[in-house]
Parts: C-alpha cells; structure tokens; sequence
C-alpha cells in the first residue's frame, strides 16, 4: 500500500509519521520526502479496519492536511519511465561502469549480438564493440563527452560516449560509467533527410540561400496574410504550386481545401467542367466543380493563360461576385474562394494582342509575384541538389552519396532551362543508375554545356534571323522599362532614334505593353 500526506514543513514530523506505523507494527518499505512537503510511504498491504484507524491519526498530526492512498511512488513510476525509454530507444543502447564492464542494453541492442541480457552483464564492452578502447578512455583524468566510429558484429557504427558523473560536494564529481548511443549508417541517413526534408505546405520548407529567392518569400509571405488574388510568374519549373501552397497554408483558408486545375492540360469543355461542375438537371448524378469543393479555401489556377475567352468570361464573373453556375444547370452557386494563378507567359502581352481579357487581367494580378529562374538564383543550386541526392538515395538505400567537384561545378553553372524540377528529375536518374557513391558529370543525362561556349549539343528549330529577332525582342521588353524614351532607349544602345522607334513598333513594345 502508498500513501501520500500533503504535510508543511515542521521539525519531527517524519519521526511523529513513522511512530504511528510503529505503534501498529507496520513494517515501512520506503519513504520518499519530496521539496513540495509531500510524503510518500510504501508499507505492504494494510488491512481495511487498520487503515481506518491509521488514516484518522496521521490527519491529526500538527501540519498534516490530508492523506490519500496512491497507487505508485514517485520512484517507482520514474524507474518505469526510464526502463521503457531505454528498453525501446530507436538506436542500439549501451551502459557501462567506470571499468568498461556492461551494466544494461536495452532490447535492440541485445538482438544485435544475440544474447539476452543477462548473459552479457558484467561482461567488458570491448567483448562486442570493436574498434575503441573504453578502458583508457575511462582511465583519463578527465572524461568528455565525444563522437567516434566502431564496430558491432562487423557493421560499421556512429557512436556518441556520454561520461556519467555522480555529485560529491560542491564541487567534485565521481565517475559513475558511460552511456554507448550507436548510429547505423542508415538511421544516420534517415535524420539527415527528415531534417533536410521539405515540408510543400511550408514557407520554412522552401530552399532560399539566394538574396532574389528570399526577396520572393519575404513577399509571398505578406501576400499570404490577405485575401485578395495573386498571380505568379515566372518559367516552368521554378516552383509556382510549392509557393501557392504555402500561400494557402500561411492564410486563414489553410483549414479548408486547396484544389489545383492546369489550364493547359484539360480541353475547353473539360475544364470548364472540373472548374464548374456539372449540373444533370435534377439527377442524382451531379458533379461538384472545384470552386464547389474549394469554397472557403484556395484554387490554383496553373497557366492561366492557356485559358480560352469563354472561360474567361465565365472565371471573371465569379471573381467578381462568387456566383457561377454548373455546366448544363440554371442554378446559382455561392462560393467564396480565393484564387492564385500562375503564367510562365507574359500576360500584359497578351492583353494587348487581344489574347487575355484585360478585365481578368487585373482582377488575378491584384498582387504580383516573380519567382526567379534557378539561373538567377545559383547559391540555390548546390543545397538543392544535396537535397535532392540524398532524398532519392534513401529511397533505394543508398545513404552516403555525394557529387565530385566537378560534378558540383557544373551543376551550379548549367543554365537549367527548366529549373528546379528539370534539376530534380536529372539528379533522380543519376542516382537511379549510379554504381558507386559519387556523381561524375557523365551521369548527368544533360546536352554538352560550358561556362565558355554554352551548349555545345542542341537541336535548334527555326532560323537564324528568327533567332536574332527573337533575342532582340526579348532584350528591348528587358531595358524598356528602365529606358521607356525612344530616345533614352537608342542612346543606351548606340542606335539612331528612328531605328529604336521601328524595332518597338515591330516587337509591340510600349507602355501598354510593358510593365514600367
């Protein structure tokens, strides 16, 4: 029987407790005095009629306010909290005295050298872990924590030595043994990637060594806090449903759903019905479109524009209003949504080719975000591609893979045209085919490529004058906003101001067409 008495403290009051144990000759198995006041007593099984007559008398001890019966001792549940931990800690585990000699393993341990316990207690360390000498590491004057690689049963471990040291005085310190935490080289595998481990619905998840990357998060980070529309631009690959993810999950729509429709993998009629639903006219059968099962969260429009002018029309009415109506149904449907839209296209040129309704335009772009290419962010490329490695690698067991410098140099000055998941889906090969544990370039499935001369493998489409135009065209939109005079613009370039003003003329190139 346990029994806890709320005491204050008073001199003799254990003596005045345990006297009334005397008196009705109980034996006291232990007594546990903890800095509350409390007081802890283990006797064997008291009878009932005993007990009623014990109670009463401890509660009229002077500053004894109440006792209870207890079903354990404070001790009692701390040694079993500390047995189940150890018996059941995730790695090999391992106590020793200040002579090397074996304490306690708990149960991976003891299946790994294929003994019970009890056969190996008493037994040196050294017997089963080789590779280190405990005995003078415990002989040292002082003993320190450290980090060192042994073998149990010929397979190669990390182990972290972890002194024990029992107070004496002030000051001084016995030691009492060591604790032995072993690490397999795939378990070490397993916490490096948990920990390298990018969560999709996480602004903290997404790799930004990059100034221009962490610009961009910084950015989609207050965008996230409001309600209105956002629409990312930038190339394929670079990320745009990761960030409208984290969007999502950083806004106060994060409980609700997120759904996701790419506007250039469906044809017109179908994604107007997954966008919409469709209505059956009274049947059973209905379908709920996606703005339906996203209402009250977030819908992810993937290249927007892919979209034709009829859906269009039909996603700016419910921007405007939250109504809509299912394919083939005359009903009206409510829903509030908050739309993100994505374009690796620029859209403003659209807009003045007539292509994309101006209207929606500036109704998605409420809140503008870049997202730069990987080539702009190259202090990115290294820690993404460590990621990546190691990621596939534990997939097929392969744990200690890394690329040689070489391999490292050129993966962070190749151009990748299609950014982090072209980067990705190269590395994931690699490491699919790999023999050995270190990536070369030769296993990068990628068109000849250097620093000097650019691709030196490429099917080209196409002539040479289009090429040009095409290269022209692109850097006149890149300095007009800087440069938006004619003038100013042909000084810049060293070209007569009538030249500058045809090739504008010739590009569409103005400020309704650049973003200044």
């Amino acid at each position: 029987m346990r029994l806890e008495l709320f005491c204050r403290n008073r001199v003799g009051i254990l003596q005045e407790i345990t006297a009334i144990f005397v008196e009705h000759n109980i034996d006291l198995v232990g007594i546990e005095l903890h800095q509350s006041g409390h007081v802890f007593i283990n006797t064997p099984n008291i009878d009932f009629v005993e007990l009623q007559q014990i109670m009463p008398q401890l509660r009229l001890i002077d500053a004894v306010d109440d006792v209870k019966t207890i079903p354990f001792m404070p001790s009692e549940r701390e040694k079993n909290e500390f047995e189940t931990l150890l018996k059941h800690f995730p790695d090999p585990f391992i106590s020793i005295n200040a002579k090397g000699q074996i304490r306690m393993l708990n149960n991976l341990s003891s299946s790994m050298v294929g003994n019970r316990e009890n056969a190996l207690v008493g037994e040196q360390v050294n017997s089963i872990l080789k590779g280190f000498n405990f005995n003078k590491w415990l002989d040292h004057h002082e003993v320190l924590a450290q980090t060192i690689r042994l073998k149990l049963h010929n397979e190669d471990f990390v182990a972290d030595l972890m002194p024990i040291h029992v107070s004496e005085g002030d000051n001084d310190h016995v030691l009492a043994g060591a604790i032995v935490i072993l690490k397999s080289e795939s378990r070490l595998g397993q916490q490096v990637s948990a920990l390298k481990q990018i969560d999709d619905n996480n602004f903290a998840g997404i790799q930004a060594t990059s100034g221009a990357m962490r610009k961009a998060i910084r950015e989609a980070r207050r965008m996230a806090l409001s309600d209105s529309s956002i629409l990312l631009s930038g190339e394929t690959g670079t990320g745009k449903e990761l960030l409208a993810r984290a969007c999502h999950a950083a806004s106060e729509r994060a409980e609700h759903a997120f759904m996701t429709l790419s506007c250039a993998a469906l044809p017109d009629d179908s994604a107007e019905t997954e966008l919409f639903g469709l209505g059956l006219r009274g049947e059973a059968s209905s379908k709920k479109g996606l703005f339906e099962l996203a209402n009250g969260g977030t819908i992810f429009l993937d290249e927007v524009s892919e979209m034709s002018p009829k859906l269009q029309t039909k996603l700016l009415r419910v921007i405007q209003d939250g109504h809509f109506r299912r394919v083939d149904d005359e009903q009206e449907i409510n829903v509030n949504v908050r739309i993100i839209g994505s374009t690796k296209r620029d859209l403003l040129q659209l807009v003045s080719q007539g292509l994309f309704r101006e209207d929606l335009y500036y109704r998605l772009n409420v809140l503008g975000l870049s997202i730069p290419s990987l080539r702009e962010r190259r202090s990115d490329i290294i820690p993404l591609a460590e990621y990546f490695i190691a990621k596939s690698g534990l997939k097929i067991g392969a744990t200690n893979l890394s690329m040689s410098d070489d391999c490292r140099e050129f993966i962070e000055y190749y151009p990748w045209p299609g950014n982090v998941r072209q980067l990705e889906n190269v590395l994931i090969r690699a490491v699919s085919l790999i023999e050995g544990q270190v990536i070369a370039i030769e296993h990068l499935e990628l068109p000849a490529y250097t620093r000097e001369h650019g691709y030196l493998e490429q099917d080209f489409e196409g002539t040479l004058d289009e090429a040009v135009k095409k290269y022209e065209a692109d850097l006149l939109r890149k300095l007009y906003p800087a440069y938006p005079s004619t003038r100013q613009l042909a000084k810049k370039l060293g070209l007569s101001h009538t030249a500058i003003a045809n090739k504008l003329r010739e590009y569409d190139i103005s400020k309704k067409t650049v973003k200044i």
